[in-house]
């Protein structure tokens, strides 16, 4: 049975080195933003550099069709996906969207990239793509957790990777927490 795995933490803790591992070594990755980009050109919506029209854009998504509207849009590719191969879900962030997919996929498992919140906040200030300022981050980080109940599939992850130390150190967590699941995907 092909494996399904969601790439969770919150923002700068350095989700997409995994999600980019795991697509270098042959799986499918789905971007929940994606769905942002393609339905915001359907409607002739304009991107803004300060990411405004991303998020009232995502905004209205969530309040016309819900909570867990992403995970719902996703769920067709999801399941095309997990035909042929392995697939790894970046940016899935609520809790709705969690229950909406462990029900329809229960194979899913959640892996949350964690790093020192100081850390976090020197790396994201730091990064070439998409900086924040201190103060954006911290307004982002609350918003986050109080409007999207981002801290649900956090606190409920199966797998954690303590992302502090070396790029080594992450890999050798991250290939660990792979085998583990192909270890219990073996025992059922």
């Amino acid at each position: 049975m092909n494996k399904l795995v969601a790439i969770i933490g919150m923002s700068g803790s350095g989700k997409s080195i995994a999600t980019d591992y795991l697509e270098s070594q042959g799986w499918t990755k789905l971007y929940f933003g994606g769905i942002t980009y393609k339905l915001m050109a359907e409607a002739g919506i304009e991107r803004t550099p300060d990411g405004k029209s991303e998020k009232e854009f995502r905004e209205k998504l969530r309040q016309d069709h819900g909570p867990e509207c992403y995970a719902k849009f996703l769920e067709p590719d999801i399941k095309e996906a997990l035909k042929v191969g392995n697939v790894v879900l970046d940016g899935l962030y609520s809790w709705y969207e969690y229950k909406y997919l462990i029900e329809r996929f229960p194979e899913l498992k959640l892996v949350c990239i964690v790093v020192d919140k100081e850390l976090r906040y020197t790396r994201v200030g730091n990064r070439v793509d998409r900086p924040f300022a201190r103060e954006d981050i911290i307004y982002r980080d609350i918003s986050e957790i109080e409007n999207l109940a981002k801290g649900g599939p956090i606190a409920y992850s199966d797998y954690f990777l303590f992302n502090n130390g070396s790029v080594d150190d992450y890999y050798k967590r991250l290939k660990e927490i792979l085998e583990d699941i192909d270890k219990h995907e073996g025992e059922k």
